[in-house]
């Protein structure tokens, strides 16, 4: 698709087992990024290493095939364009590792751990509308504060593979408000569900 996405065309939905042949279409045969499936922040790191391709694959389809909706899957028309992992921050174990992304305090937050969109759509404003879903899709479930870990561009132009936690101003836009920032290029970003 050429020129500009109307974003106020995208509708939102979970990833449940009846939509995984749209993810499958979504991430390609490279998984979204490197045989990546969505898993880097889900497993230990030899595990998340030893089974990118095939092995991180099947770990996701048994996530989202348990019903655990692990993620908002954005759809143009019938077309599935972008994606944004969201879930409880105890899902994602790799977090726990992090330095930088530790808990800022002791609040029970949902994190957003990655955002994919397909190339054609990019750079048009989908990752804005697909934080705000994710958040609403947290907020459903009880959520009260949802968190991202978005990167600083280090450049005026980053390559895309790079940008898959998101970058500060579409969290911005999105409503998100910087919190904590313990890396110059990793604020930690946390929306406020209202009660």
């Amino acid at each position: 698709m050429a020129g500009q996405t109307n974003t106020s065309l995208l509708k939102f939905h979970p990833a449940t087992p009846s939509r995984w042949a749209d993810i499958e279409d979504l991430f390609g045969e490279r998984g979204a990024c490197g045989g990546c499936w969505c898993m880097f922040w889900r497993v230990p790191r030899k595990e998340f290493d030893s089974g990118k391709g095939a092995g991180n694959k099947n770990a996701l389809k048994k996530i989202v095939t348990a019903g655990r909706k692990p993620g908002i899957i954005a759809y143009l028309g019938k077309e599935p364009i972008g994606w944004c992992a969201v879930a409880r921050r105890e899902d994602y174990i790799a977090l726990e590792r992090s330095r930088i992304l530790k808990p800022v305090d002791d609040k029970p937050v949902w994190s957003i751990s990655c955002l994919f969109i397909k190339r054609p759509y990019r750079r048009q404003g989908v990752s804005a509308q697909l934080l705000r879903a994710a958040v609403d899709f947290a907020a459903r479930l009880g959520a009260k504060v949802v968190e991202g870990y978005p990167v600083e561009p280090s450049m005026e132009k980053m390559p895309d593979p790079f940008l898959w936690h998101g970058i500060p101003s579409a969290f911005m836009t999105a409503g998100f408000k910087e919190v904590l920032r313990r890396s110059k290029s990793r604020p930690i970003m946390r929306f406020e569900i209202e009660a």
